[in-house]
């Protein structure tokens, strides 16, 4: 697959870049991709969320009223769930949601949400760029040049880049990561990818090491 390069102000530069078709031609599997998005979101949940039960109550443990005539259920403590202020019934505790995910699958998972980007025509290639200060302006500027101002986006660079990474980390619907930062997640969760030239070949490199 051949996709034309673009600058940062939008148009193209006359050269191309070839994708894979190992990665980026294959067909998405979205059962895997499905995986890897939940394995994702299982991580970055803390677990720590907790509810007292009938044990942990601090409440008296005085009969509240006699067992029988009362015309009512019978009632041995304040503790109960029954009452106002007793404890929770199977209330949540502490946990761990992470879960065991192969390393091929994390990695088929990848491929396939690149795939799909591509397929769909939702990648676009930039030539090497960077700012000589870190200014949110010049970011937005070429977002508009590339008219994606109102799309969610995924910049992918090669390296850190501090001045790139600093004008944009504040835009609504903009993330910037590293080629080897990338995860099923964040490609899933863009409208667009914005590859950067010297990136293609990091990425490639990181599925011939898996």
């Amino acid at each position: 697959m051949e996709l034309s390069v673009y600058n940062i102000e939008g148009k193209e530069t006359g050269k191309k870049v070839t994708l894979s078709d190992e990665i980026f031609g294959i067909t998405p599997n979205e059962h895997v991709v499905w995986l890897d998005v939940k394995h994702f979101l299982a991580n970055q949940r803390q677990g720590t969320h907790k509810a007292k039960e009938r044990a942990e109550i601090s409440r008296s443990t005085r009969k509240i009223k006699r067992q029988k005539g009362t015309g009512g259920a019978r009632a041995g403590s304040m503790k109960s769930p029954v009452f106002r202020g007793g404890g929770r019934v199977f209330g949540p505790r502490p946990r761990d949601y992470d879960f065991k995910l192969n390393k091929k699958v994390k990695s088929l998972a990848r491929q396939s949400a690149y795939a799909d980007k591509a397929q769909s025509g939702n990648i676009s290639i930039l030539e090497g760029f960077t700012f000589e200060a870190p200014k949110t302006k010049n970011y937005l500027s070429m977002l508009n040049a590339l008219a994606l101002s109102d799309k969610k986006t995924l910049l992918i660079l090669p390296e850190d880049n501090k001045n790139v990474y600093l004008s944009g980390r504040n835009v609504p619907k903009a993330r910037i990561i590293t080629a080897s930062q990338v995860n099923t997640y964040d490609l899933m969760n863009s409208d667009r990818l914005l590859i950067v030239e010297g990136a293609v070949s990091k990425i490639e490199l990181s599925f011939s090491k898996s």
